[in-house]
């Protein structure tokens, strides 16, 4: 009797909801989907962003692997491959002596025979005792061949200044591969970047040095799908302005946009540009904020003496020379190895009251905009 009956109020007519209803009736489900939408989108950290490339990766291509000191069974210093031997095997997630020179001379013949290895290194401060097989064979091989062998490689892994890590594990080593030629630099800086420019460096067939920051692993983001593939060539405009472009990258980006809370209080309007491209420079991007604003500084965490500024300063003077109001004005590191006292570790990089300074300088007092 009782299933007879809910039959019949199934099957009975629908009654129209009052207009107060009805617009009650779409909150609720407008709730519902913004609710869904945000548990499909949910925010991971960095490192759980690049896992997540590399494992579709491997999953998309058998021929991606990744070989370096601790990436299998304990998962990879920093948690970036942890769980991936389980999943793809002790031969696909290699675990490599603590050998730099000889494990990246491996990921060099991989790659040369058709592999696309993922070469991780523990610390990028290590990757000094490869750069014989960095430079002359993954850089070259594909020129010194006649093109007969291509290098289609990642090597990735942690650098740039933590807390207190001491000055063999603070290193910015950018500028020590910006003059290798045949390889590309990359630096991410956010979760949805750094998937997404992961995945294309995995797929690429140029050898690519992919730097990641320490301090940028625990970053929280969204990320997009697995068919989301960045640009590994353009740099990201971060913020619009009119008075100065300030171009960064890494974790100099959060510096940065930090500064720019403070000046936006002073009455100022700078444009904010992410590099991510450290070699090639996207000179197209940074053409045209330098045309608009006529003002340019750089913020970095790299050495000053060498490093990515002073290759983009000469740049910048030597193309648009033209388009400046007032000289290129570069912030970097200090020329010294990085203390571990935290006070001192501090001093030696950037912080946002020097980008604070600097703006001032270059674009004059301003008055701040009453609200």
């Amino acid at each position: 009797m009782l299933a007879s009956r809910n039959v019949r109020l199934a099957a009975g007519p629908r009654v129209a909801a009052a207009p107060g209803q009805r617009a009650l009736l779409d909150a609720r489900l407008g709730r519902r989907a913004m609710v869904a939408a945000k548990a499909q989108k949910k925010e991971i950290m960095m490192w759980e962003a690049l896992r997540e490339a590399i494992d579709e990766e491997m999953e998309r291509d058998p021929t991606v692997c990744v070989m370096g000191e601790d990436v299998g069974h304990y998962g990879g210093s920093y948690k970036c491959t942890f769980g991936l031997y389980k999943k793809y095997g002790d031969m696909r997630v290699l675990d490599t002596p603590i050998c730099e020179n000889g494990f990246m001379g491996m990921g060099v013949g991989a790659a040369m025979t058709g592999l696309r290895p993922i070469v991780e290194g523990m610390n990028m401060g290590f990757l000094l005792l490869a750069f014989n097989q960095i430079s002359n064979n993954c850089g070259m091989l594909h020129y010194t061949s006649g093109g007969q062998f291509k290098v289609p490689m990642v090597i990735r892994g942690p650098g740039g200044v933590g807390r207190q890590l001491g000055a063999e594990h603070s290193q910015r080593l950018e500028s020590y591969f910006q003059s290798i030629p045949g390889v590309q630099l990359v630096a991410c800086s956010t979760v949805r970047n750094s998937k997404a420019l992961l995945k294309a460096a995995i797929r690429s067939d140029n050898p690519i040095i992919f730097f990641e920051h320490v301090l940028l692993y625990n970053v929280k983001g969204e990320v997009g799908d697995k068919d989301e593939v960045a640009c590994l060539e353009r740099a990201e405009v971060v913020r619009e302005g009119t008075d100065v472009s300030i171009f960064t990258y890494s974790r100099m980006r959060y510096v940065v946009m930090q500064a720019v809370n403070d000046l936006v209080k002073k009455g100022y309007n700078p444009e904010v540009i992410d590099l991510i491209s450290l070699k090639p420079f996207d000179m197209e991007t940074i053409s045209k904020s330098v045309r608009k604003t006529r003002k340019a500084i750089i913020v970095e965490e790299c050495m000053k003496t060498g490093g990515i500024g002073a290759s983009l300063s000469a740049v910048i003077n030597e193309s648009l020379f033209n388009e400046l109001d007032h000289e290129v004005i570069r912030l970097s590191s200090q020329d010294v190895p990085t203390a571990y006292a935290y006070e001192l570790e501090a001093a030696t990089i950037v912080q946002s009251s020097q980008v604070v300074d600097a703006v001032e300088r270059v674009c004059g007092a301003r008055v701040p905009a009453t609200v």
